[in-house]
């Protein structure tokens, strides 16, 4: 059989799996926090028709290898962390982080079973519980334990840069922080694993050892990044940019499949040499 008829299968099952992660990113443009993912391809091994020939001093010169490649593979699907813009909502428990940090939720307030997340939109439960649109707790700067406010002694608050939780009373005078919101630098964003709902899960590729180190923000030697109130981080997927990778891998798909119609054509007339 010929080796242009499974080159062409190989391109063809790579720019789908780039169609699917392009889908999903345009799904994903206006979801909170959410970074948009890229397909990067590589060759398969090359099938060696012949080796390399050294050069010899007066007698000859050197012969370059005949290789024929055997089609593509996909070599990455990268996370691409760069900033999303932000959107000014005016709601204080609506934070983002100017910076590369990740805020830090668990499901039970255990920091052993917690996750990392970009999307800031927070919400004061029945009792008092700072948590996530799914119920999650947001975790503190000391000793990640879940953050509750006392709603009937705070009646209003306002969220540092820092992460400070400060109460403020009736004449508009802050106090001391009730609580510091924690935040969580990742040395590698791109190896965490994306677990759905907005949510990273640490992987030994992300952090050394996966190790999970809660911080407080502005913090200058860690570099997590400032907390911003009344400010949600949107999506980093571009429209234009998405739409002319679907157009690359529209006609990539296309130019793949005429090669298999062509191979197909080739052994045909193979077959019809016996007529």
């Amino acid at each position: 059989m010929l080796r242009s008829l499974y080159s062409g299968v190989s391109g063809m099952r790579g720019f789908q799996t780039k169609l699917d992660v392009i889908g999903n990113n345009i799904a994903n443009v206006n979801t909170t926090g959410f970074k948009a993912g890229r397909v990067m391809f590589k060759d398969i091994l090359s099938q060696t028709m012949s080796g390399v020939t050294a050069p010899i001093d007066g007698e000859q010169g050197g012969v370059n290898a005949k290789q024929v490649g055997l089609g593509v593979s996909v070599a990455a699907i990268d996370t691409v962390h760069t900033a999303g813009s932000a959107q000014t909502t005016n709601v204080a428990t609506d934070l983002r982080i100017d910076g590369d940090g990740f805020f830090v939720v668990s499901p039970n307030g255990d920091p052993e079973n917690a996750y990392l997340t970009r999307a800031g939109n927070f919400t004061l439960d029945a009792n008092g519980w700072l948590v996530n649109a799914d119920g999650m707790y947001v975790l503190d700067a000391e000793g990640g334990a879940p953050i509750q406010i006392n709603t009937e002694e705070v009646t209003a608050f306002s969220i540092s840069q820092n992460g400070g939780i400060i109460p403020v009373d009736a004449n508009g005078n802050g106090g001391e922080p009730l609580a510091m919101i924690g935040v969580a630098k990742v040395v590698n964003p791109a190896g965490l694993e994306k677990v759905g709902g907005n949510l990273y899960r640490m992987t030994p590729n992300a952090n050394p050892a996966g190790e999970l180190t809660i911080s407080q923000a502005s913090d200058e030697t860690i570099g997590t990044g400032a907390i911003i109130s009344g400010q949600l981080e949107m999506s980093n997927v571009d429209l234009t940019n998405e739409f002319t990778e679907m157009i690359v891998a529209q006609r990539g798909f296309q130019a793949n499949s005429r090669i298999i119609t062509t191979s197909d054509s080739i052994l045909e007339e193979v077959v019809n040499l016996k007529r």
